[in-house]
Formats: C-alpha cells, structure tokens, sequence
C-alpha cells in the first residue's frame, strides 16, 4: 500500500518466493491515495487480505489506525508490515530495522558493532529505523547529521540512548574513528544529486552502507570502493525486511538468495 506504489519489487520479490514454495496466493501492489487509506486499511480483512507491506506515504498512519502494535514498531514510530489474524485484527509491525541488521552483517560479516561509533546520515523514517536497529546492536555512539538539525534533535530526543546529534557543517569530522558510515537519504538515487561528503576522514576499514538501491552503486558507494572501503548496497535491506512479513502471513521461512536478488533485478 502506497502513493505511488508501481515502482515496488516488492510484488515481483513475494511473487518469487510465493512459487518457490508452491503457495496458493498473490502479492498485489495496491496504489491509495492518502485521502483513502483509512477506507483502504480497514476494508484489508474484509477482503481476504493475511497482511499487507506500507511504504510512503502511508507509515505512521498504518500505526496509528492498527488495533494493535508491536513495541519496535512503536519505538520508530511507523509501520511497514500489517498482520491480520483470524478475528480480523490487524497488527502494524515494523521490519526496516532487521532489514537494516541482517543486509549490514550479510554485506559485511567483519563489522563489530560494539566496537567504534557509527555514522548516520538523514533523519527520515528509514534513519529512525536505523538508529533502533544499531541501538539495539550495541553500537557505543550514534552520530545523527541531517541538514535540518531540528528533525535529528526529536528523533535523539525520542530514542534516547547513544544517538548524538551532529551539524551538518561537521559531517566530515563526524567520520573520525567510526566504524560504519549509513546513508538514510535519497541522496545518490536515480534522479537525486549524490550526496554531498567527503570521506577523507573516514577510516580505510570503516563500512558503508547506502540504503538508496536504484541504482545499485550510487556515488557514495563508488567513492568508498575506490578508497578500499568494504560497501554494503540498499537492496538487501529491502529483501531481508521482507522475510518477516512472509513468515508472518505465508508460515515459510523465506531465504535471501544469490537467485531471488538476479530475479528481482531482472525486471522488466
């Protein structure tokens, strides 16, 4: 469910694993307006509906309309899977967070997180996300830098715990002894201007992550290769936030394969 939602791989990624294990069922792209989510939300059981991803703009809403919520969905405060049991109830649920964790140690099995501070750029949905999965981590110190300082100060505000705000004039300085640089902006995808930092300063270990996967190697992944950083891509945040909402509806255990991440790329 979202405005617009006809760019999703999402329907082609549940459609893959739908097949490979022979399950009787489909995953509809649903485009609503934000003006017919509410009607749209709550018609889902009386349709047949086991669940349903949210993407933009939807998020919060989802949460504040579910009859219920999951305490991680609560802490990033939007949800992006919904869950419907057999009373018609439905459960808003947020998976960007192990998304996030599982794609980071996949791309990057080396990175320790207890170890050196971390680095997040943007203080959007997809950050609060972020900061709660690197929270829970165990990483000692989170700098937030967004260009609008306010927004990162509610998000620390609200998270508490090792989440330091940052001025975006310091960003470079920020990457001083971090171990994991995160992109959390639109930055660097198709039709957007690529981030704007330098990496100077950033330790030739430190990995970094963009969560932008259109494309594939932005800018910013491109200037960390070249100085030998190991990089992580954004499209393994979206496939592995998407095996809990297939356990959830489905009851299968999806995996994250070499041939699902081709098949998803092969669109047409």
């Amino acid at each position: 469910m979202g405005w617009p939602v006809g760019h999703s791989l999402s329907p082609r990624l549940h459609g893959y694993w739908l097949a490979e294990h022979g399950i009787d069922g489909a995953y509809v792209p649903l485009p609503v307006p934000p003006d017919q989510f509410e009607r749209a939300f709550r018609a889902l059981p009386a349709l047949g509906f086991r669940g349903a991803n949210v993407t933009l703009p939807h998020k919060e809403k989802a949460l504040a309309l579910a009859d219920s919520a999951t305490p991680e969905a609560r802490r990033i405060g939007a949800a992006n899977t919904l869950v419907i049991d057999g009373q018609g109830r439905i459960e808003a649920r947020n998976a960007d967070a192990f998304g996030f964790i599982e794609s980071l140690r996949e791309g990057a099995p080396a990175w320790r997180a207890k170890e050196r501070p971390a680095v997040v750029i943007g203080a959007g949905g997809a950050s609060r996300a972020i900061l709660v999965a690197l929270a829970d981590a165990g990483v000692p110190e989170i700098r937030l830098i967004n260009r609008t300082a306010a927004r990162a100060e509610t998000i620390a505000a609200d998270l508490g715990g090792p989440v330091k705000v940052m001025g975006w004039a310091d960003r470079g300085r920020a990457l001083a002894e971090a171990g994991l640089l995160v992109n959390a902006t639109t930055q660097g995808m198709a039709g957007h201007p690529p981030l704007d930092l330098a990496l100077d300063r950033l330790p030739p270990d430190a990995v970094v992550h963009d969560i932008v996967y259109v494309p594939l190697e932005t800018p910013l992944l491109a200037a960390a290769r070249r100085r030998g950083n190991p990089v992580v891509e954004g499209l393994g945040m979206l496939l592995h936030q998407a095996r809990l909402g297939f356990a959830a509806w489905f009851g299968v255990e999806p995996k994250v394969t070499a041939a699902l991440r081709a098949y998803v790329l092969a669109q047409p």
